[in-house]
């Protein structure tokens, strides 16, 4: 059994690049505008997973020994009312730059088995993506565990254990328009995977 994992927005030894999955990567982006295009669709996807949980543990296909959550059902519930009540929402745009940042963070985090928005040396998103050449107008979401698009992107929007529901707010937030994803090893989880948020391609203001 796994727990769920998520977080939302010194000099280093240079980190060897995560080894890309860019089949995943699509597949969140992808999945995240399915979620953004029809939030009512979305939340009736999660009636059926409210219907897998036994008490605090939910077992469905591809994960029969279970996955513990703080929140049982009431972060599902939560969740189902607030899709229901959200407008329609544009696709977003993937975005090249963006996507080699998130890669950053997982490259210098995944080793290390560290969690968080923060790298090693404190810089967070939009250090990031200034170290890029890019701006620093960005959100950012992380998962930890997770290892399909449908799973990751379920977990942004229940947001269990995350009072402020701040991934599925950063997902249902209209500001944003681009999106890049990056996903790899990490030492403790197995699997982490980054998006990153912003109003055009590099994250200008």
């Amino acid at each position: 059994m796994r727990d769920a994992i998520a977080l939302a927005a010194a000099v280093l030894t240079p980190a060897v690049p995560a080894q890309a999955n860019p089949t995943l990567e699509r597949a969140i982006i992808a999945e995240i505008n399915r979620a953004r295009a029809d939030p009512a669709r979305y939340a009736a996807g999660l009636v059926t997973y409210r219907g897998q949980f036994s008490g605090k543990i939910v077992r469905y296909p591809g994960n029969p020994d279970g996955l513990r959550t703080a929140e049982g059902v009431a972060a599902v519930d939560e969740a189902i009312a607030g899709l229901r009540q959200k407008a329609p929402l544009a696709g977003l745009a993937p975005a090249p730059l963006l996507a080699r940042a998130a890669r950053d963070h997982v490259t210098e985090q995944g080793p290390r088995g560290a969690t968080g928005h923060a790298s090693a040396n404190g810089d967070r998103a939009r250090q990031r993506l200034v170290r890029r050449g890019g701006g620093d107008y960005v959100a950012e979401v992380i998962t930890y565990g997770p290892p399909s698009a449908t799973e990751v992107v379920r977990q942004f929007i229940v947001d269990d254990a995350v009072p402020t529901r701040g991934h599925r707010r950063t997902l249902y937030d209209p500001q944003w328009t681009h999106a890049g994803a990056a996903c790899g090893p990490h030492k403790r989880y197995k699997i982490m995977c980054v998006v990153t948020f912003a109003r055009n391609e590099t994250g200008a203001r």
